[in-house]
């Protein structure tokens, strides 16, 4: 091959790692080994502007080190990744200047009080300490916080702290918002609050969510990626995903008489059925209400009501990596 040739083939793949402009974030082909173990596989994905995308997969998938490769805490053993242009290989502190992270492990100074936690933050990021003193008041007053001000971290609550995290990722008004396990632990009350404020949030941050709450990915991201051994293994909004990947419906009836000639004669048609107490579940690729409560009357059975079960993402992901998402 003439060096042409050769320089011809190393312009086109430098093009072809080019960030596009409305891409916050993208990668290409990146990976991370450890040894053997590669924990991040050729993994090739773009986040968008203004989009909230949420990272799922089972324990050591991945996420955490795809998380920490954006962060320019690991660096990449092949491939590369690009936040708002800049190379994370070559400019780790630009790409920390626009970035935000609330980890899963908060990392509060137990002993000092909110203010002095962020504006410990601000200071760190060369904010001038009267916008310092200004944006931390305006936090603590956004997350609820503002009659805590002056209190010892420690004596937090779960719900407090994470709220506090949140505003310490914040505090130096990042255009990207990394958020590992935002709501990890919280009673259904304070999660429902962190929530709120995530998508407050959309549209105005690119945001990158990791969760182990099936619930909370279906209500709060535009798309989800779901990783399985180093790898996005499938992509695409909640809505698409529950509508592409399950072709399998489910109908639950409540009833009386659900005799097990009831239960012979509906395994003969349908491809699942499961009776539990008085609510027997029907699955298969093609079903229809109203024939199925006909046949259930015609076998002697009494139906009380019947209802399509929603699919859910936790469906999806068991679908596709056989595990279920828990932490």
């Amino acid at each position: 091959m003439s060096d042409q040739a050769v320089r011809n083939l190393e312009n086109s793949a430098a093009e072809a790692q080019r960030p596009g402009p409305a891409c916050a974030v993208q990668t290409f082909n990146l990976t991370r080994a450890f040894g053997r173990l590669v924990a991040v596989d050729g993994i090739s994905l773009s986040i968008k502007k203004g989009e909230l995308f949420a990272l799922l997969g089972p324990n050591g998938a991945g996420k955490t080190t795809v998380i920490s490769l954006l962060c320019c805490l690991l660096k990449p053993t092949g491939g590369t990744a690009y936040v708002l242009g800049h190379d994370i290989t070559k400019e780790p502190y630009e790409v920390k200047k626009l970035i935000g992270v609330s980890p899963q492990e908060t990392t509060l100074s137990e002993r000092l009080n909110p203010l002095e936690n962020l504006e410990l933050i601000a200071r760190l990021h060369d904010l001038p300490k009267a916008k310092a003193h200004q944006w931390s008041c305006l936090l603590l007053e956004t997350m609820g916080l503002s009659e805590r001000a002056r209190d010892q971290v420690r004596n937090f609550s779960g719900g407090m702290k994470r709220r506090l995290s949140l505003a310490m990722a914040l505090i130096a008004d990042p255009q990207i918002l990394i958020l590992d396990e935002p709501s990890l632990g919280l009673d259904p009350q304070a999660r429902r609050a962190v929530w709120e404020y995530i998508e407050h949030l959309k549209g105005e941050k690119t945001i990158l969510l990791t969760t182990h709450y099936m619930e909370e990915a279906d209500y709060l991201s535009d798309r989800v990626g779901i990783i399985d051994q180093g790898r996005i293994v499938s992509l695409g909004s909640p809505s698409e995903l529950k509508t592409r990947l399950l072709d399998t419906h489910t109908i639950l009836v409540k009833g009386w008489n659900l005799t097990q000639n009831v239960i012979a004669s509906l395994q003969q048609r349908y491809q699942g059925v499961k009776l539990e107490g008085n609510t027997l579940t029907v699955s298969d690729r093609h079903l229809d209400l109203h024939e199925l409560i006909e046949q259930l009357r015609r076998d002697g059975a009494s139906v009380r009501s019947a209802y399509f079960k929603e699919s859910t993402l936790e469906d999806v992901f068991i679908k596709i990596t056989g595990k279920e998402l828990r932490a």
